[in-house]
């Protein structure tokens, strides 16, 4: 088949963009996928005991854009599904030594009364709301700068158990070197409210998300090859974009690195990767919630029971993941993860995107290509904007 539009990647940006111009556009379109799946990092499958795991990390789908989840509901019927995070720490103080502290995160009105006691935790919480309104989130900023000096203690306290030492450990950085912006918003719920999330529409895929994404793709216009390494045979020629040695004039998207993409002429781009360490054991369940926070203590960032995300009924076996994040070395294997956004990469990276702009039909789509953090409905937002543009 000969194609008119080609597509590097098929995750999130991929795989929309590519039924899009395939049903809508009638492009003959082929994705080129270097994993041996597709799906990205939102890829499931089942482990050696028949689990259901999130083979590169817990997704959760949540979003407030109504026209990405019509979209996506195309391909998929959805499982119920609100997701709460504990944060599980040290008890401190008199007489507690060696026990655990676990509270819903973000902090909430429940929270309070875990760490500071039921009756101190209800007089310090109705001392917020009266403070300010109920039900709504007050930053550690603005309780930092409350002039009682007990509202300022809660802002302290939820800064040194629950966001410094956990941003630490994802982001390898020291307190002094954690953005103050960063630190000012974390908030704090007014409210009894435990979801981790509190968007419109939230839900697992109810068969998992790579037979979403397997029915995203199955259209007679879209051709995938998986294993397929498009480095290998997309070049950008001074004349224009060629596909296996020929001048290719269709619209590429692409979602992989910008910096892998321009043979890295300007040095790498920084990221952080994130080593995973499954464990299957021989229980129904290992925890009491599908995300566990180790806020304190432990290498660790979090643990993951992907049971209680898939509501998949297995009987005397479960399979957790424990997350730990690192420095992305450009090491075999590696996955980057997460850009870190500062103004010195920023400005590394507008030089790889000024040399992509030289290319009219090369588009950059994605976390890795436009080097951003992009929660999975915003991705696909993205991609169904890019395609409007191209239709």
């Amino acid at each position: 088949m000969n194609h008119d539009a080609l597509i590097v990647g098929a995750g999130f940006a991929g795989a929309v963009a590519a039924r899009r111009l395939a049903e809508e556009g009638g492009r003959r379109v082929l994705v080129l996928e270097r994993r041996s799946h597709v799906g990205g990092n939102a890829y499931d499958c089942l482990d050696a005991a028949g689990v259901l795991i999130h083979q590169y990390g817990p997704h959760i789908f949540h979003t407030n854009d109504r026209r990405v989840f019509d979209y996506l509901s195309r391909f998929t019927k959805w499982r119920r599904y609100q997701h709460e995070v504990i944060a599980d720490l040290p008890k401190d103080g008199p007489g507690e030594a060696g026990g655990r502290l676990t509270f819903p995160v973000p902090f909430n009105l429940d929270s309070l009364r875990a760490a500071f006691g039921e009756e101190e935790g209800e007089r310090l919480g109705k001392k917020l709301l009266a403070a300010y309104p109920a039900q709504s989130q007050v930053t550690i900023l603005e309780l930092r700068q409350d002039p009682d000096p007990e509202i300022a203690a809660i802002a302290g306290y939820v800064y040194e158990h629950v966001f410094v030492h956990y941003t630490m450990k994802q982001w390898g950085q020291t307190p002094e070197e954690i953005d103050p912006a960063t630190t000012a918003r974390v908030p704090v719920r007014l409210s009894r409210d435990a979801r981790y999330f509190q968007d419109a529409y939230q839900g697992m895929p109810l068969e998992g998300y790579t037979p979403m994404f397997e029915s995203m793709l199955d259209h007679p216009g879209i051709t995938v090859e998986l294993g397929t390494d498009a480095l290998d045979r997309l070049t950008l020629a001074d004349g224009g974009i060629e596909l296996d040695g020929r001048p290719f004039a269709g619209p590429t998207i692409y979602t992989g690195q910008a910096d892998e993409l321009f043979g890295y002429r300007f040095g790498p781009l920084p990221y952080r990767t994130l080593d995973f360490r499954f464990e299957t054991m021989p229980r129904d369940f290992f925890q009491t919630h599908g995300t566990v926070n180790y806020t304190v203590d432990e290498d660790f960032t979090r643990i993951t029971e992907f049971k209680r995300l898939t509501g998949q009924e297995k009987p005397g076996v479960t399979t957790i993941m424990k997350e730990y994040s690192k420095a992305h070395t450009g090491a075999e294997g590696e996955i980057p993860y997460y850009a870190i956004i500062n103004e010195r990469n920023s400005a590394l990276y507008a030089r790889y995107a000024a040399q992509a702009a030289r290319y009219p039909g090369l588009h950059l789509l994605g976390r890795l290509a436009e080097y951003r953090y992009y929660n999975m409905d915003a991705i696909v937002a993205r991609a169904l904007a890019l395609t409007d543009s191209l239709l």
